[in-house]
C-alpha cells in the first residue's frame, strides 16, 4: 500500500492525530485488510516525510499524562481522504479521538513554516519560496493565525 499526503491527512484526521508508530500500524491493518499486503516501510517513510514538507501532515507536541507525546495531524494544504479498507482502523486500534489545542496547534505550525522561510532564504529557493507563499493562505484559513508580515517577507525576497 502506498499512501498519498492526503491518504495519511485522512488516516491521522480520523484520530485527530497519531504518533507515528500508531500512523505506521494504521496503515499496515488498511494494506492488510485491502489485499493482505504490507506496507511498503521505504515509501512510507518517503511519503510522510514529503507530507510534512508540503504541511499535508504537521507535527505537534502535546502534553499528555505528564509526558510529552508527538502527533502527526492533517495539515492546511490537505484534502484528507480516508483510503479503501482503512474506514474500520479505528475500531482495530482502540484509540480514542485526540482533541487538540486549535491555538496551540497554529502556533506549532506557525513555527514550522517561520523555519521553512528561513531555510527556503537561506537556499535561495525562489520555487520553495513561492510554494510557502500559497501555503501561507491555507495556514490562515486553517488556524487562527497572522502571517502577513511572513508573507510581506515571502514577496519582497521573491521581487
Amino acid at each position: 500500500m502506498n499512501a498519498t499526503g492526503d491518504e495519511l491527512a485522512g488516516i491521522v484526521d480520523l484520530f485527530g492525530g497519531l504518533t507515528r508508530p500508531e500512523l505506521e500500524r494504521a496503515l499496515s491493518e488498511a494494506a492488510f485488510r485491502a489485499d493482505g499486503q504490507s506496507v511498503d516501510e521505504t515509501a512510507l517513510e518517503t511519503a510522510i516525510d514529503d507530507a510534512l514538507e508540503s504541511f499535508a501532515l504537521v507535527r505537534y507536541e502535546r502534553r499528555h499524562d505528564g509526558t510529552r507525546q508527538s502527533l502527526l495531524v492533517a495539515g492546511p494544504t490537505a484534502f484528507p481522504s480516508v483510503p479503501e479498507h482503512a474506514e474500520d482502523v479505528p475500531h482495530i486500534l482502540d484509540i480514542d479521538r485526540r482533541h487538540l489545542d486549535r491555538d496551540a496547534l497554529g502556533e506549532t505550525v506557525h513555527g514550522q513554516f517561520t523555519e521553512e522561510l528561513e531555510d527556503a532564504v537561506a537556499a535561495g529557493d525562489d520555487d520553495r519560496l513561492r510554494h510557502l507563499l500559497d501555503v501561507s493562505y491555507d495556514i490562515e484559513a486553517w488556524a487562527p493565525v497572522d502571517l502577513a508580515a511572513d508573507r510581506d517577507r515571502l514577496e519582497a525576497t521573491l521581487e
